[in-house]
This record gives C-alpha cells, sequence and structure tokens, in this order.
C-alpha cells in the first residue's frame, strides 16, 4: 500500500483546506484565534523569530499529549507563519523507505513534514529518517546482496513535525533529533468556552455565554470533543427549530447522546457500574472490565480510564481498578453495593 500523504501547497491562500476530520472552517486560522496552550504558543513564537532573526530553519519540533488537544492546527499553524508548505501523513501510512523518500524528496527548501501518530513509525522508517532529519540526506540502499550499493540523495532542508499520545513509545534516538518538545495538556473550561463561542460564530449558530460553558464542562477538557458536542447541539437546535442555542437545548442534546453533567458517557458509566454491581467495588482486572462490557482493553485503557481517573471516579492499584466513594455519589449507588 502505498503512504498518504496531504499536501497543502499554499495555506495562506487555501485556509480551509485540512486533512482532519474537523473542517477547516472551524479550525484556528491564527495565533490570536487559537485559545489555549499559552506556553506553548508563546514558546513557539519565540523559536520562530529568532530562526527568522537569524535567517536560519527553525529545529524539528515533537508535539505529545492527549488527543484533540490541537497538535494538528498547531503544525498548520506554525506552516502558515513561516509562509512554507506543509505535507500531511501519520506513522502508520509509512510503511517503506521508497514512501519516505518520495515525499521527502518532493519538498522544497522549509517545508515541513507532518507526521501524526509518528509513535507507530516501524524501525526501518524510523532509521531512515535519522540522516533526514540531522544532515537533510537519505542513504537509500540499491539492490540485494554483495552487489548492493548505498546511494546517498542531498534533500533540501525541512522541518518535521512530529504528533504522539504517547511519547514512551518513541525510541530514544527519534527523539532526541527534535529541537523543540512541547506537550499539549487538557484545556481549562474558560478556553473551553472561548473556543465553543468561536466555532459558533463560524458555524453561523448563535449560542448563550452560559450554554456554552455548560457544554465546555461536559467536554472532557477537550478541544475536540467541545467542537463536536456543539455541532450535535447545533443539528438538535436544527431539528427543533431552533436559532438560538441555550441551556435547554444543550440539556436535551446532550441527554439524547446520554452525556451526563460530568461529560460521562454510557460506556464510561457501564464501567463503573460493573466494577461496583459485580465486583463489590474492585479491585477488578482490566481483562475482566474488558469481558464484562464486551470492549478492547484498549479503549477502556487509552480512552475511559484516563478520564475517570482525572475526576477521582477511578483508581488503579496493583491488584486492579477500584471505583472511589465519588463514584458511588455519582452513580447514586451505597457504599455497600454488592453483586
Amino acid at each position: 500500500m502505498a503512504s498518504t500523504v496531504t499536501e497543502l501547497p499554499d495555506i495562506e491562500q487555501n485556509p480551509d483546506t485540512d486533512p482532519v476530520s474537523l473542517p477547516g472552517s472551524i479550525r484556528a486560522q491564527s495565533w490570536a484565534e487559537f485559545i489555549g496552550q499559552e506556553d506553548v504558543k508563546a514558546s513557539l513564537s519565540i523559536a520562530i523569530k529568532a530562526a527568522r532573526g537569524r535567517q536560519d530553519s527553525l529545529e524539528h519540533i515533537l508535539f505529545y499529549g492527549p488527543p484533540g488537544m490541537g497538535k494538528t492546527t498547531l503544525a498548520m499553524l506554525v506552516a502558515k507563519e513561516l509562509g512554507v508548505g506543509i505535507k500531511v501523513t501519520s506513522g502508520p501510512a509509512l510503511e517503506r523507505a521508497g514512501d519516505l523518500a518520495s515525499i521527502l524528496s518532493s519538498l522544497q527548501t522549509g517545508d515541513i513534514l507532518f507526521i501524526d501518530e509518528i509513535h507507530r513509525l516501524n524501525r526501518m522508517i524510523e532509521e531512515t529518517l535519522y540522516p533526514a532529519m540531522e544532515d537533510f540526506a537519505l542513504d537509500l540502499i540499491l539492490g540485494k546482496g554483495p552487489s548492493a550499493q548505498t546511494l546517498r540523495m542531498t534533500l533540501n532542508p525541512f522541518i518535521l513535525i512530529g504528533a504522539t499520545t504517547k511519547i514512551g513509545s518513541i525510541s530514544p534516538p527519534l527523539r532526541d533529533r527534535f529541537g523543540h518538545i512541547h506537550r499539549l495538556n487538557y484545556y481549562r473550561d474558560s478556553d473551553l468556552t472561548q473556543i465553543i463561542k468561536n466555532a459558533a460564530e463560524k458555524l453561523d449558530i448563535s449560542i448563550s455565554h452560559t450554554a456554552a460553558a455548560s457544554l465546555a464542562s461536559r467536554s472532557r477538557k477537550t478541544a475536540r470533543i467541545a467542537l463536536k458536542l456543539l455541532r450535535r447541539a447545533r443539528d438538535f437546535a436544527q431539528v427543533q427549530g431552533e436559532k438560538h442555542i441555550d441551556d435547554k437545548v444543550i440539556s436535551q442534546a446532550l441527554d439524547l447522546l446520554s452525556i451526563d453533567q460530568y461529560g460521562l458517557d454510557d460506556l464510561d458509566r457501564r464501567l463503573l457500574q460493573a466494577i461496583i454491581e459485580k465486583h463489590g467495588g474492585g479491585p477488578v482486572g482490566l481483562d475482566t472490565i474488558a469481558v464484562i462490557l464486551g470492549e478492547d482493553k484498549d479503549t477502556i485503557q487509552d480512552v475511559c480510564e484516563p478520564f475517570l481517573l482525572r475526576l477521582g471516579f477511578l483508581k488503579r492499584t496493583p491488584r486492579g481498578r477500584v471505583a472511589t466513594p465519588r463514584a458511588y455519589q455519582h452513580l447514586k449507588l451505597s457504599l455497600d453495593q454488592k453483586v
């Protein structure tokens, strides 16, 4: 299978071009419009200005943190700020060294290659990246066996921006080749409220401040989820013949989606109920929970548990998962609930 690449040759002329699920009309188009992650934005702004002052290329950048924090958007804003092109691909899509060579050889001087899920690069591709990142060169092996020859291909200087949700899965040699490493953190509710209001304006629908704040509080501290829920609230309002999103619309729309006041969905609540009602509150192992819920272990561990741990509804112990008193209280169950 050939690699999958989305090319954005000129972001300034095509601001709505967007290779990911959220349309460009909602995605922030400037530093000022990007709400939150202030420390990361400030650091990147300084790095860009310093590189320009030296008339030098910006060092490679690695963004890491939970999904939905704005890693792709920031990569696009860096490209826009520098006035360069950007090509977007992902770690799993790069299967052969030839795929990477084809992409890198097509980059113009100063262009950006953005690799999402960079922790999922295979070892061969990763090792091919090392000379590309350090020396802007590719070492290609032609032929096999005793007659094989090594060919060094010179590349135009480029900037690699990687994004990952699992920085610990990136090998130290690759991680150390990034000059800038930034963690993107969960958003404050106040930032999410402003993101929702800005997005509503772009979607040409009005929303009250209290409704935006209510939506933000149920968005799991994640911008992507906040925007997704705003779209669902807009759909609900449209079907109901409403031209304005208020608290009532938010409540009805999210009740329809089974999302409660803390942002827990049906799977989150079933997970807690399984621990409490079937195992007396725990401890219970991840494998057992997965079997009870009929869900993949990775879904439980990567999607549900981080949020429940942050809320204090769940604890991890050496013997397994344990539901906390807060979980009992939220689900309105007695602390002595048994099987």
